[in-house]
């Protein structure tokens, strides 16, 4: 007989989407739960709707109408009869109101406790309450008086640098580094509004910045008879934007008496809120001084690196302790074995201070899945990448018998992921895995944000030269009987790559190619295998073997693929999109929502003057001025949605018109 069969917990619905969805839906399953998946306007026939059991409309794309509309989730829960609600992360996952809402309708939250919610959702209250604990704090303000003369005076007493943090916050939303008294104001107004648009809630508190810390974490997990134990630690340290990109467990270099005293600090916090089920306890880790940030109070994102070196199913976990087991295992019999590590592929454009890409997926494909390899992921080949959401893809876990051994096979399992029709980090996360200070766990918070990946010009020519024999072979396919040479190598082979154009010649003799571009020529060797979407290849390139693999896109575009790098090439034919705009454009950086207007028709602005706000995928993006000029036009208002490459506004000297 199942677990399931076994309570009266029959029925369990995921008030989630994506890949944490999935996640969720694929264990209930196991233990004999049935599963209702929810899901909006932009998620019908998303991965997660075809897993669970049921799925259940909720309303439009705008989060606020849908996976955060409490009462809309509510109704779906009671029209289905479900007994349990789990709320992934993100969303309602941390919402006080929701989890007692869950059971004044008498269903189970699979969570903490309202209580334990609302004071840790509040950063000034859950560092009160730490305080009390004697949970170590780093030094800042946390008061009630939010007014903007008692911030600046606080910050004049912490000092600077400093950092403005949303009470309610998480994910890097509201936050900011201010490096002296002249920006303060304008960082605590944008905070403010960014705060205000992700939780609802504009209050924020001040922390001394420490430049260079460590990001450790503990997973603490409490059943509702006041057990809890920690299953050791995860390193978070990897961040662009205060987003974390690649995790591992445990943390690197920690000697057995600092992991101990954090995990035995993180279990203080937990017991000083009466806490219950899965939870993580944030630290920064100064040499070896470490300080409480917050209590996550939900499951992370990073939770499958504890998974694989604990051997524990930590949703399987929330949902017995949910239903009034106590914890499965104690203290002293939780093991960690190996190292583990997890990479973030966001759909995000590195090169373009990581914005986020919205599209269709033209082809999607992830290394098979082992004993080593995990992927956990919400979206499909042909599936829209909608701006309304998190920009995640897959998260990609791995694990290995030691440190070096899991970098090197989240590295190979990287280089064999494949993704075309949005852009992606795949190469960002490639690149940090090869740093040399990375690699000997010399990590801290800014190792990422100091190390900007640009492809190398030998990478660029080397990603060229299998362009060009992929057009060989194409074009050698398309050739009339008998007129192979001429009609392959009658004229050169041309490319398109940030309005520049690239030309390459191929002649071929026997089983070589002779490669001609503007400034130079090399040699190579190929050969091809079709694939279920383009052609894969083995290619020797001046004698150096590489692997590669070609994707043919929508547009008269291609994405070429080696192991460190790939690149999307257009075509003849390959029109120039709105967002190979010139640099002195005023146009839309990507598809969102304008969310302020900072500037009025006819006003003089100087070159870096914020014009105005957008929002996509809930992270804020100010627009400012290229240069000095007089606004002559504004194109749009607050609230509106505009795609990428969109005018926004004109100068005086321009001649732009909204479209």
């Amino acid at each position: 007989m199942s677990w399931a069969n076994k309570k009266t917990f029959k029925r369990i619905l995921v008030a989630n989407r994506g890949e944490i969805a999935c996640r969720v839906i694929r264990t209930a399953r196991k233990m004999g739960l049935e599963t209702v998946a929810v899901y909006s306007d932009a998620d019908n026939n998303a991965v997660h709707t075809r897993l669970a059991d049921r799925s259940v409309y909720i309303g439009a794309a705008a989060p606020q109408e849908s996976y955060l509309n409490i009462s809309g989730i509510l109704s779906a829960a009671k029209a289905c009869s479900v007994d349990m609600i789990h709320p992934g992360y993100g969303f309602l996952s941390e919402n006080s109101e929701f989890a007692k809402a869950c059971a004044d309708n008498g269903i189970q939250f699979i969570g903490p406790p309202p209580k334990a919610i609302s004071e840790m959702g509040s950063k000034s209250r859950a560092k009160l309450i730490m305080a009390e604990a004697e949970v170590p704090l780093v030094p800042g303000y946390h008061g009630n008086d939010q007014s903007d003369p008692c911030l600046i005076k606080a910050a004049e007493t912490i000092g600077f640098p400093l950092l403005i943090k949303a009470v309610s916050g998480g994910g890097g939303k509201g936050m900011r580094i201010v490096d002296s008294a002249d920006e303060l104001e304008s960082a605590i107004a944008s905070a403010r509004r960014e705060s205000l648009k992700a939780f609802g809630d504009d209050q924020l508190l001040l922390e001394a910045y420490l430049p260079t810390p460590r990001h450790v974490e503990v997973q603490i997990f409490f059943d509702q008879q006041g057990q809890g134990v920690y299953l050791f630690d995860r390193d978070c340290s990897l961040q662009r934007r205060y987003q974390k990109v690649i995790e591992e467990a445990p943390a690197p270099g920690l000697s057995d008496e600092l992991r101990t005293a954090m995990g035995k600090a993180a279990l203080e916090a937990g017991k000083a809120i009466g806490y219950e089920g899965a939870g993580t306890v944030e630290f920064l880790l100064n040499g070896e001084d470490f300080y409480f940030m917050e209590i996550n109070t939900r499951l992370q994102v990073e939770h499958p690196v504890t998974e694989r070196i604990t051997g524990v199913d930590l949703v399987e976990w929330q949902i017995r302790v949910a239903a009034g087991e106590s914890l499965p295992l104690k203290q002293s019999e939780l093991g960690c074995h190996g190292h583990a590590m997890e990479a973030r592929v966001y759909a995000e454009d590195p090169a373009n201070n990581f914005l986020p890409s919205a599209g269709r997926i033209a082809c999607l494909e992830w290394p098979e899945q082992d004993g080593f390899v995990r992927i956990d992921s919400g979206v499909q080949q042909g599936d829209l990448v909608s701006s309304w959401y998190d920009p995640m893809l897959a998260k990609v876990i791995v694990w290995g018998e030691n440190r070096s051994k899991a970098i090197d096979t989240l590295t190979q399992s990287l280089s064999s992921s494949y993704q075309a029709g949005v852009t992606d980090n795949r190469d960002y996360l490639i690149f940090l895995l090869s740093l040399r200070d990375f690699r000997n766990g010399a990590i801290d918070t800014s190792l990422a944000e100091q190390n900007v990946h640009q492809l190398t010009l030998l990478q660029k020519r080397k990603l060229l030269v299998v362009a060009a024999l992929y057009q060989y072979r194409i074009k050698s396919h398309e050739a009339p009987t008998g007129n192979f040479s001429s009609f392959v190598t009658a004229s050169p082979f041309f490319f398109y790559h940030q309005e520049q154009e690239l030309s390459v010649s191929v002649e071929k003799k026997d089983q070589l190619y002779f490669l001609t571009f503007a400034d130079g020529a090399c040699k190579a060797k190929a050969s091809w295998q079709q694939e279920p979407v383009g052609l894969s290849g083995r290619l020797s390139i001046e004698g150096e073997i590489a692997q590669c693999r070609v994707i043919p896109m929508p547009g008269q575009k291609i994405k070429v693929f080696l192991p460190d790098c790939s690149l999307e090439l257009g075509l003849p034919g390959y029109q120039q999109q709105a967002n190979e705009r010139k640099a002195d454009s005023l146009s839309a950086p990507m598809n969102g929502t304008v969310t302020t207007i900072a500037v009025k028709q006819g006003q003089s602005v100087v070159a870096g003057e914020t014009l105005l706000t957008m929002e996509a995928m809930k992270m804020e993006h100010m627009v400012k001025a290229p240069r000095d000029g007089l606004i002559a036009d504004v194109f749009f208002k607050a609230g509106d949605q505009v795609t990428l490459g969109t005018p926004l506004m004109a100068y005086q000297d321009e001649a732009h018109v909204a479209t």
